[in-house]
């Protein structure tokens, strides 16, 4: 059976702090759960790229919510589609600040990752997304 999946890319209309993120992660990782929304959320410098996983009805009412909420600008999706299987299984949304020092000495880390993620900068390009996503999750297991 596939799931369907959706990835998009935002910035921020207010610049939010670790304390900000971590309550939003919070919230979205109980949400989601509930949901049986899986995906991982990349942020730095006041842009997100998310990828969400799961139902397509379910999936596309949180999308519909998140580009309505006040805090993003810019919503673009990036790709949507179907895939045979989770990428993302058993992760309500893991997080990784791309500023954070943590991540800039994981092994693999690229300097492409300073230059901000903007929606213009990703949007011609899904297949240079999911290369960023899949990385990203190989990196992090």
């Amino acid at each position: 059976m596939s799931v369907f999946f959706i990835v998009y890319a935002s910035s921020a209309t207010v610049r939010f702090g670790r304390t900000d993120l971590l309550a939003l992660l919070e919230k979205s990782r109980a949400n989601n759960s509930r949901a049986g929304i899986s995906g991982m959320l990349l942020y730095q410098d006041g842009n997100f790229i998310q990828v969400l996983e799961g139902d397509e009805a379910k999936v596309r009412a949180l999308f519909d919510r998140i580009a309505l909420d006040p805090r993003h600008a810019g919503v673009l999706v990036l790709h949507e589609g179907r895939r045979e299987s989770r990428q993302f299984e058993g992760w309500a949304m893991a997080f990784r600040d791309l500023g954070s020092e943590e991540v800039r000495s994981m092994p693999g880390y690229s300097d492409w990752l300073n230059r901000p993620l903007t929606p213009a900068r990703l949007a011609g390009d899904s297949a240079l997304c999911w290369r960023l996503l899949e990385a990203f999750r190989q990196v992090v297991r």
